[in-house]
């Protein structure tokens, strides 16, 4: 099994460069962001407690997005790898995948570190606000989940720095998706 993990601060663009991945690879596709979304839009309670905090630009608990994770395992069958995107967000995240894995007999291949200048990751997120109306796209917002990234998510990297391989992200989707491509095949 191939088990990878994208990485990257918000807006990097993780999403569509996860699309291309699974596509080629044949991975599940594990995205506790909108595995989160669809809780809110169906109005479950899970949904609820998630819409208030992400609101806030602040990432939810730990137990919260491991219990989605292992939810999502357990349902996935006859699947070549795992493509988590948008986790792990935090060491704690980071040291449960490892467990997880390890009882399914395949460790995390690479975490692939898309890194965007910052200026650019907000300009992004501004843009995608006034196109998608994100209520988590806000000034305020924005600068709440880059603090949070900072202080709680780039330490996983740092947990990861033996199988971590930086991208460049701020070029063309094709150009970035390339050079995605080029570290998996050295890694798979």
């Amino acid at each position: 099994m191939l088990n990878i993990a994208l990485f990257g601060p918000p807006c990097a663009g993780k999403g569509t460069q996860a699309k291309r991945i699974v596509k080629k690879y044949n991975l599940a596709h594990l995205s506790t962001g909108d595995m989160i979304r669809k809780e809110i839009a169906a109005g479950s309670e899970l949904g609820k407690i998630a819409e208030d905090i992400i609101n806030s630009g602040q990432l939810l608990s730990d137990e919260f997005v491991i219990r989605l994770i292992q939810d999502s395992i357990a349902h996935s069958e006859n699947v070549k790898g795992f493509l988590f995107d948008g986790f792990p967000r935090t060491v704690a995240q980071a040291e449960k995948l490892d467990e997880i894995l390890k009882e399914n007999g395949a460790p995390l291949a690479g975490l692939l570190n898309i890194e965007v200048p910052e200026t650019e990751l907000k300009r992004r997120m501004l843009e995608r606000a006034k196109i998608e109306g994100r209520a988590d796209d806000t000034e305020e917002a924005i600068h709440n989940r880059f603090k949070e990234y900072h202080a709680k998510t780039v330490p996983v990297a740092k947990h990861y720095q033996t199988i971590c391989h930086t991208v460049k992200g701020d070029g063309t989707m094709e150009e970035v998706f390339e050079e995605i491509s080029k570290i998996i095949e050295k890694i798979k």
